[in-house]
This record gives C-alpha cells, structure tokens and sequence, in this order.
C-alpha cells in the first residue's frame, strides 16, 4: 500500500519530521510517499499561506495517484484545501485535524487542542466545529511561537506545550488534548508519558485511518460535492502547478 503524505509548507526539515512520524506508525507493507510542496510559503500560518499552498499539492497529489498512491495525507493542521483534494484524488484524503479530531472524540468526552500562534485559534475553532465537535472541544490554546520555532527551539516549545497540556487538564477538564501542529508530531508520546494525559498527533492518526480506508477498499465517492473537476479550457490549471 503506498501512502502519498504531503508537506503543503516548503520547509524540508519539516517534512522529514512528518516523514519519520508517519514511517514509524505505518503498517508493515505500507510506503509513505513523502513530498514537500514546491513554491509555497515555509509555513503555515493563518488563511493567505493556506490559498498560497493550495495549487502546489493538489498538483502533488495528482502527480502522486499517476504514481500509485492508494490514499493522501495533508500533513498540516489547518486541513488546506482538504475538499479540493478530495475532488481531484481516487483514493482517500486524510487531513490531521479532522483524523485527530475524530480520534479524540472516540476516546475522550471533552478534549482540548495546543498549537502554535494565536492566530491560528479561530482556524482550529471553526475547523472542530464543523467536524461535529461542538461542545466536546473545550479550547484551542496556543504557545505562541511560531511554526518554525518548533524545530529551531524544540526545548522551549516542549517545555510550553507540556505547561498548556496541563492547564488544559487542569481548567478546561480535557480528558485528552490533540497537538495542533503537524511539526509537533515527533513530541506526541514523551508529552504524554511527562503529562499524564492522553496526547493525540494528527499525523498518526491520519496515516492509520488512511490505511483504514484503503484496507475495506473505500474510496472518494465522485458523486456530487467530490466530483472530477470539470475540464476547462484557458485559465489556471491546477496540474499544471
């Protein structure tokens, strides 16, 4: 089974952490194919870098089901473009936020979520509303540090989002609390061993349930809103990116 987990961000040494995040979870018989997009912004970081990344990985995508991929992972925790993608993909899309969101739900009633920067709170907000997390989403807190922090200071932003994990045990009464970063997912087990909380990664989660999906033999239904994208001529073409 080959598995296509795309960095939207152009930032390499991010995506080799997702890579070996992804590599270690995966199934015996399953391929990560790991990509980093081209030409987007070095991470992402509020609505604009998330238009920004968008045409490069559904090119990526297209590139990857023409190589074989049985399913993609959007390895980002904003979800970009997670519709389109599923539009112009055969196999299953995954994004982090939605897998881990759907395994926090299924093993806790009241969950909390640590990113980065402040600015990406009412992002994360909106996104646990419409996967139907409502209520059972207590808050999304965040470090305050940027996306690229996370690697360039790992020791500060470990010791920070312990500190959130905790007051999210300790104020929000988080049964578990999801990390809200793809450039976290390497923290996942030592926070929850440190913490004593249940610590959920959404690049775990999206790389199992992937193999899920291609497991029963799902994948994308073309009916309606996951239609093929009309052919059209002139304009921007999307696998042309």
């Amino acid at each position: 089974m080959l598995i296509h987990v795309i960095n939207p961000n152009s930032t390499a040494a991010m995506t080799d952490q997702i890579g070996r995040a992804a590599r270690r979870v995966a199934s015996p018989g399953t391929k990560i194919d790991l990509v980093t997009a081209r030409a987007t912004p070095a991470s992402i970081e509020g609505y604009a870098d998330e238009a920004l990344a968008v045409p490069a990985m559904l090119a990526a995508i297209r590139a990857a089901e023409a190589r074989g991929a049985a399913a993609h992972v959007i390895a980002c925790f904003d979800d970009p473009g997670l519709d389109a993608a599923r539009e112009v993909a055969a196999g299953p899309v995954l994004g982090l936020c939605q897998a881990a969101i759907s395994v926090a739900m299924t093993l806790s009633a009241r969950f909390s979520v640590v990113t980065t920067l402040p600015r990406s709170v009412p992002i994360i907000e909106d996104l646990a509303d419409a996967y139907g997390a409502g209520r059972r989403c207590r808050r999304v807190r965040a470090i305050d540090l940027p996306v690229l922090a996370l690697d360039e200071d790992p020791v500060c932003a470990e010791r920070l989002i312990a500190a959130e994990i905790r007051a999210a045990r300790a104020q929000d009464g988080a049964e578990a609390v999801v990390l809200g970063c793809a450039g976290m997912a390497e923290l996942c087990e030592r926070l929850s061993q440190d913490t004593g909380v249940l610590v959920i990664d959404g690049v775990t989660a999206a790389v199992r349930q992937a193999e899920a999906l291609v497991g029963m033999g799902y994948r994308t239904s073309k009916l309606g809103g996951y239609a093929w994208p009309r052919v059209k001529t002139g304009g921007f073409a999307p696998e042309a990116a």
